[in-house]
C-alpha cells in the first residue's frame, strides 16, 4: 500500500501551528537552561549583588567532592527503587482493574485519585502513617519487634520517601499501563488459551510484550519523575535527613542554592543533573528500546 504524502501550500503555515509548544519550550526551558548554565560560570556573593566570572571553577569543585558522589548514589538507587516499585505497582494493578467487569469504573476512580495529591501532602500522609508513636504503620512496625524509627534511621528514611514517591506514581502508571492491556485483542487472548498456555504464559509471551512499548515510555517517564519530581516529597517528609541518607541530587541543589546560598555552586549541580537524566534517556532509547517490539 502507497504512503500518501500530504503538503501544505504554505510552507509558514506548519510553524504557525508549532510557534506555540515552541513559545512553551522556549520560555520554560531554554531559557532557564540557559540562565543556569550561566549562572554555574559565576560566583555571585550571598546576597546576589555582584558576581564574578570564574568559569569552570563551579564544576571543578562540585566534581572533586567527596558528598557529590555519595549523594549521586542515593540518587541511583532511589530512582531504580522508586521505578520498578511504581511501574510493577502499577502494571499489578492495571491487571486487576482489566479483569473487573463490576463496578469498574468506581475502582479505576480511586486507583486514580493518588495521582491528584500533591507530593507534599503524600509526603505528609507517609509520614504520619509511618511515624512510630502515633502512626498505625509505624506502631505495628514497632509492636512486630522492629526498632522502625526514619527520625533517626537512615535506612528507615530512605525506604519511607521511596514508598511515599512511588505511591504516588502508581496512579500515573496505572492509567497507561490499563490503556495498553485494554487496546490488546481479546481474540489473540483466547486462542492461546485455546492452544493450552496458562495465565502466567499468556502474559508473559503475548501480553507483556505487546504493552513493550508503552512500558519503555514509563520507565522513562519514571526515571525523570524520580531525579526530579520527588523534591516535594522529600521536602515533606525528611527534608533530606537524617544527616544526607535521603537527600538526592535535586534536593541538595536546593540546599546549596537557598539554604547554602551557594548560587555558582546550585547552578553546577543543576546542569550536572540536567546532563545526567539526558544522557540517561539516551541510554535507555538506545538500548532499552531494542527490545521493544512496536
Amino acid at each position: 500500500m502507497a504512503v500518501k504524502h500530504h503538503y501544505f501550500r504554505q510552507q509558514g503555515f506548519p510553524l504557525l501551528l508549532l510557534l506555540p509548544q515552541l513559545i512553551i519550550t522556549l520560555i520554560f526551558f531554554l531559557w532557564p537552561a540557559g540562565q543556569a548554565f550561566w549562572q554555574a560560570l559565576l560566583r555571585e556573593d550571598a546576597f546576589g549583588l555582584s558576581s564574578e566570572f570564574v568559569g569552570l571553577t563551579n564544576f571543578v569543585m562540585l566534581l572533586s567532592e567527596p558528598r557529590y558522589y555519595t549523594t549521586s548514589l542515593t540518587t541511583l538507587g532511589f530512582s531504580l527503587a522508586v521505578s520498578v516499585l511504581a511501574l510493577s505497582g502499577g502494571l499489578l494493578l492495571a491487571v486487576l482493574a482489566n479483569r473487573i467487569t463490576r463496578v469498574a469504573s468506581g475502582f479505576k476512580t480511586l486507583l486514580i485519585w493518588p495521582y491528584a495529591v500533591a507530593p507534599a501532602v503524600a509526603g505528609v500522609l507517609w509520614l504520619f502513617m509511618f511515624n512510630p508513636g502515633v502512626g498505625q504503620v509505624g506502631r505495628w512496625l514497632v509492636s512486630m519487634g522492629i526498632d522502625w524509627d526514619p527520625a533517626l534511621n537512615g535506612h528507615h528514611a530512605l525506604w519511607l520517601v521511596i514508598l511515599a514517591s512511588a505511591w504516588k506514581q502508581i496512579s500515573y502508571n496505572f492509567l497507561f499501563f490499563l490503556a495498553g492491556l485494554q487496546s490488546i485483542p481479546g481474540s489473540l487472548i483466547e486462542a492461546a488459551a485455546i492452544d493450552g498456555a496458562g495465565p502466567v504464559r499468556r502474559f508473559f509471551s503475548i501480553v507483556f510484550p505487546l504493552l513493550s512499548p508503552t512500558a519503555f515510555f514509563l520507565l522513562v517517564i519514571n526515571l525523570v519523575y524520580a531525579f526530579f519530581d520527588t523534591f516535594g516529597v522529600i521536602h515533606a517528609t525528611t527534608r533530606g535527613g537524617p544527616g544526607s541518607s535521603t537527600t538526592t541530587l535535586v534536593y541538595q541543589v536546593y540546599t546549596d542554592g537557598f539554604v547554602g546560598l551557594d548560587v555558582g555552586g546550585s547552578a553546577a549541580q543543576s546542569v550536572v543533573l540536567m546532563i545526567l537524566v539526558a544522557g540517561l534517556t539516551v541510554v535507555q532509547f538506545k538500548f532499552i528500546e531494542k527490545r521493544v517490539a512496536y
